[in-house]
C-alpha cells in the first residue's frame, strides 16, 4: 500500500517531534531531580546549622532535659516543611524525634553521625527510621567548644519525588498541549506543501525534472526561462551553443540575463511588461536571431519569461530549401501543362480524322523528349535527380532557353560524400542561375551547357552559360550571404548554399568568365570525403 506524501511527512513530523518531547522530558526529569535534590540539601543543611546555635536549645542538650528539648522543638518542627527533625546526644541516643516520641533514648539510625560527633556538619541519603531520606546533620556545641549532641534534619526521598513529578506533570500537559498543536501545524504545513506541488509525490516530481531536462537538451532551439528579477532559472544546451557560452547551466543559473546577453530593446523591463512577443528580430551579442518572449503565471502573479530564440541564418537556409522544393512544383506543373496541351492537340487531330499529322505530330513532340529521357535515365541513377533535371529542362524550354548535356554525363551510384537533398539543392541553384542569367542576355538565347561525371577520384559538376555574366564588383564576394544578381525572388541564399555544402565536402569551386560572354561554375568534390549524414546541421532544421 503506498502511503501519500502529505501522509509521510506529517508521521515524520509527528514522530520526531514525540521522541524529542520524550528526550527533552526525560533529561528535565533528571534535571529538576538533581536541582531539587541540591536545593533540599541546602535548606536541610541551614535549618540544621541554626538549629544547633540556639543557646537554649544548646544547654537543655547538654543537660538533657528532654522535656525542655520536647516542648521547644515541638515548636520549631511545626514550623518547618522538614519530613523530620531529630535532636540526639553526643552518644548518639535520641532526645527528640518530630514524628515518633516513643523513640527517645533509643540509638540513632544510619550510621552517618561518627564525623558530626568530631564537630563537621554532614548531608547524606540514608536509610532511616522513617526510610530513606536525604538529611543534614550539624553538632551542638557547649560554651566550651565540646560537642554535646546532634541536630538532624532530613527530607524523605519519597516526598522529593513526589515534587518533582508534580513539577514534570505541569510540564508534560504543557508539552501536550504544544504537541497538540504541532500536530494541527503538521498538517496544515503538509497540506500547503502539497499544494505549492501540485500535488505530486516526490518521485513523480524527480521523473518530471529528468523529462524537462531531457525535453530541454533536446529542443534544437535556445530557451532560456527566467524569474520576475530578470536572473537565469534554466537554459538549455542549444542557447549556450549559439550564444557561444563556455560555462555550465549550473553556473550560469542565477546570473542576470544582462550579464549574458548584451543589454538589447528586447529585454527592456517594460516592454516585457507590456506583452509578449513572437519570431522578432534580434541581435544576442554577436548572433542574429529570431526569438520569441512568453510570460509565466501563476495564480495571477508574474513569475517571470520563457524566451526560445533560433539562428537566423538557418532560418533563411531552411526558406532558400523551401523555395528549391517550390520550384520542384513548380517544374512538375509545367511539364503537366505543356503534358495537357499536347494531349488536347492530338485529340484534335484524331476527331478531324488527320491521322497522318497526328502521327507527325507525335514524332515530333517524342523524339526530342524522349531523346532526352532516355538520355537522362540511363545516365543518373538518382530518380529525384532524373526528376530534378527533366524538370529544369522543361522549364528552360518555357523560358526560351534550352539545357544542353554534355555526352560525358554520368552519375550512375550514390556520391556518399554528399546527400541527396544537399546534391539537388547544388544543381537546382546552378541550373536555376544560369537559366535566368540567359534569359536576360540579348536574343537568340545560347543554350546552358551541363556536365554532371562521377569518377573514381572525383564529382565534376559544371554549367556554363552565355547569359549576362558577373559584374567585376561582386565576383570575389559572390558566395556570400545576400549577394546576388538576380532582380527578383530569392536573393543571395542559393550560391551561400551551394558554397555551403561543397566546402563541407572537401570541395572547391572555380568560377571563370565564357566566351564570348556569359560565366562557368565548375565544382570538384572529392570522392574520398567526409560522408555526409540526414541529420546534418544544414538541411535537418
Amino acid at each position: 500500500m503506498k502511503v501519500s506524501f502529505q501522509i509521510k511527512l506529517f508521521i515524520s513530523l509527528v514522530a520526531f517531534f514525540s521522541v524529542l518531547f520524550a528526550l527533552l522530558g526525560g533529561y528535565y526529569y533528571a534535571d529538576v531531580g538533581k536541582q531539587l535534590y541540591q536545593e533540599m540539601s541546602a535548606r536541610a543543611k541551614i535549618q540544621a546549622e541554626e538549629i544547633a546555635l540556639i543557646p537554649s536549645l544548646r544547654t537543655e542538650v547538654e543537660q538533657k532535659d528532654i522535656n525542655a528539648i520536647h516542648d521547644f522543638m515541638q515548636k520549631m518542627a511545626a514550623h518547618s516543611d522538614a519530613s523530620f527533625i531529630v535532636i540526639g546526644d553526643n552518644t548518639g541516643r535520641h532526645l527528640f524525634h518530630s514524628v515518633f516520641a516513643d523513640r527517645v533514648g533509643t540509638t540513632l539510625v544510619g550510621g552517618d553521625n561518627e564525623a558530626v560527633l568530631h564537630g563537621k556538619s554532614t548531608t547524606t541519603i540514608r536509610k532511616g527510621g522513617l526510610g530513606i531520606s536525604l538529611r543534614s546533620k550539624a553538632p551542638i556545641f557547649n560554651d566550651a567548644g565540646q560537642v554535646v549532641g546532634i541536630v538532624s534534619v532530613g527530607y524523605l526521598t519519597s516526598y522529593l519525588d513526589t515534587i518533582t513529578v508534580s513539577k514534570v506533570v505541569n510540564i508534560l500537559i504543557a508539552a501536550v498541549l504544544l504537541l497538540v498543536a504541532l500536530f494541527v501545524f503538521s498538517w496544515f504545513f503538509t497540506r500547503s506543501i502539497k499544494k505549492q506541488i501540485f500535488s505530486l509525490e516526490p518521485r513523480e516530481i524527480g521523473l518530471l525534472v529528468r523529462q524537462q531536462k531531457a525535453m530541454m537538451e533536446s529542443i534544437y532551439e535556445g530557451v532560456i526561462a527566467i524569474d520576475n528579477e530578470r536572473r537565469i532559472e534554466v537554459i538549455n544546451q542549444a542557447a549556450r551553443k549559439l550564444l557561444g557560452l563556455s560555462q555550465p547551466a549550473r553556473e550560469l543559473r542565477g546570473q542576470l540575463i544582462s550579464q549574458v546577453i548584451d543589454p538589447v530593446p528586447f529585454f527592456d523591463t517594460q516592454t516585457m511588461l507590456a506583452k509578449d512577443t513572437h519570431d522578432e528580430i534580434c541581435r544576442f551579442n554577436d548572433l542574429t536571431v529570431i526569438a520569441s518572449r512568453v510570460h509565466i503565471m501563476l495564480e495571477g502573479s508574474l513569475q517571470g519569461w520563457v524566451i526560445t530564440f533560433r539562428d537566423r541564418n538557418e532560418i533563411d537556409s531552411l526558406s532558400a530549401q523551401l523555395s528549391q522544393v517550390k520550384r520542384y512544383v513548380d517544374n512538375l506543373r509545367i511539364m503537366r501543362h505543356e503534358q495537357l496541351n499536347r494531349m488536347t492537340t492530338l485529340s484534335g487531330l484524331l476527331h478531324m480524322g488527320r491521322y497522318e499529322e497526328a502521327i507527325r505530330y507525335i514524332q515530333a513532340q517524342s523524339e526530342h523528349a524522349q531523346e532526352l529521357l532516355d538520355f537522362i535515365s540511363s545516365r543518373f541513377s538518382s530518380p529525384t535527380l532524373c526528376g530534378l533535371l527533366l524538370g529544369k529542362a522543361a522549364r528552360a524550354r518555357e523560358k526560351g532557353v534550352e539545357l544542353s548535356f554534355d555526352p560525358a554525363c554520368r552519375l550512375d551510384k550514390p556520391f556518399l560524400p554528399l546527400g541527396e537533398q544537399e546534391l539537388i539543392s547544388i544543381i537546382g541553384n546552378l541550373l536555376d542561375n544560369a537559366i535566368e542569367a540567359t534569359q536576360r542576355s540579348p536574343l537568340p538565347h545560347a543554350p546552358v551547357e551541363v556536365l554532371i561525371k562521377l569518377s573514381e577520384q572525383e564529382l565534376i559538376i559544371e554549367v556554363a552559360d552565355q547569359g549576362v555574366g558577373i559584374t567585376p564588383a561582386i565576383r570575389d564576394r559572390i558566395f556570400e550571404r545576400g549577394i546576388t544578381t538576380k532582380t527578383r525572388g530569392d536573393h543571395g541564399i542559393g550560391l551561400y548554399l551551394i558554397e555551403s555544402y561543397v566546402t563541407q565536402a572537401g570541395g572547391t569551386i572555380e568560377v571563370a568568365d565564357n566566351t564570348p560572354h556569359g560565366a562557368i561554375f565548375s565544382l570538384f568534390i572529392p570522392a574520398s570525403g567526409t560522408v555526409r549524414q540526414l541529420e546534418d546541421t544544414d538541411y535537418a532544421t
